[in-house]
């Protein structure tokens, strides 16, 4: 039996080309699980996103795009490269969105002979709009190409001691002495999609405290999620509560997502006189437009104009030896089962 790994990561455009990025964003805006509301994914992306925001979007991978090309699909390859180093099974990498495709990519795997399968979908926590959409498009191509593949999938991590152990020593390394604030901040989903990932659909904004309330809905909370990724990190750092906040950024559209945004916590820091601060982005494993141009330029204007002076981010795990060596533990244990 051959068997083989596939990580998978969100994806980039082509280039920063605005048609690029307009097709790049058609795909990604157009997906169900990104966008759920069907008038909005059928009518207002097409009639109004995409004819306003990929120029904008253009702009933005242009500030951060390197010699090699996109930084998350520069560093997702390394990421392969080094895993692919030290396990047996082939390596493969894939994107949801954009190239190289999980489509071609499987369709390479087949032609390779593989005839069994470890999908790594490169997210701690659980969304319907981040892992969920990485697990259903690499089943619909399975079904489609060979429907008896034998596959399996990493599960989210966010609690994983080994996971807390190197993100909390990652953080450590690059938190210096005197930040007032670490902030956590996570990618944001609308409030809906916590409600919608909830089985029960009676728990999730439902009952108060929902997220620290043992409860089976917690399995697929992103929320919950995010927050003992948190917890997890700060009792490994032993930071007193009054040292570090969590927030959600990147917020789409006019309905209600996760709160408190990260944009306007900064800015608030600023006017209060917070002076130095430490963004990490613990939704992400690779460094991406998020975190590069929204965090590291976009949010560190609004700190500093607000007032603030001393403003950074922790780099995600990106090619560190320990996050490598934690897929390759996954992946024995995988061997190994």
């Amino acid at each position: 039996m051959s068997k083989a790994v596939l990580l998978v990561n969100l994806g980039s455009p082509d280039s920063t080309s605005v048609s690029d990025v307009k097709r790049y964003l058609d795909e990604f805006l157009t997906d169900e699980r990104v966008i759920d509301k069907a008038f909005v994914r059928k009518v207002i992306v097409p009639l109004i996103i995409l004819n306003t925001r990929p120029k904008k979007s253009a702009e933005a991978y242009a500030s951060v795009w390197t010699d090699e090309g996109s930084p998350l699909i520069v560093t997702s390859e390394h990421q392969a490269e080094k895993l692919g180093q030290s396990v047996a099974p082939k390596v493969y990498l894939a994107m949801r969105y954009g190239n190289p495709s999980i489509a071609n990519v499987i369709s390479q795997i087949l032609k390779d002979g593989v005839t069994s399968l470890y999908v790594i979908p490169l997210y701690p926590q659980y969304a319907m709009s981040s892992y969920e959409t990485v697990v259903v498009k690499v089943m619909e191509e399975i079904n489609q190409q060979k429907p008896d593949l034998d596959v399996s999938f990493l599960q989210p991590f966010y609690n994983d001691p080994d996971y807390l152990d190197i993100l909390a020593e990652s953080i450590g390394e690059n938190l210096p002495e005197g930040t007032d604030k670490l902030v956590f901040s996570f990618h944001g989903i609308p409030e809906r999609h916590l409600r919608v990932s909830d089985p029960s659909h009676a728990h999730c904004l439902c009952v108060k405290d929902c997220c620290t309330r043992a409860n089976p809905a917690h399995a697929t909370c992103y929320k919950h999620q995010c927050l003992m990724t948190v917890k997890g990190v700060v009792e490994r750092l032993k930071l007193p509560e009054d040292k570090y906040f969590v927030s959600f950024q990147s917020r789409l559209g006019r309905d209600p997502w996760l709160t408190p945004y990260t944009d306007a916590t900064l800015a608030r820091f600023g006017r209060e006189g917070v002076k130095k601060v430490r963004v990490v982005c613990p939704a992400f494993v690779t460094d991406c437009l998020e975190t590069l141009e929204e965090i590291a330029e976009e949010a560190k204007e609004i700190f500093e104009d607000a007032g603030g002076e001393d403003f950074a981010v922790i780099p995600c795990l990106n090619e560190d030896d320990r996050w490598i060596q934690y897929l390759a533990k996954q992946v024995e244990g995988w061997l190994n089962s």
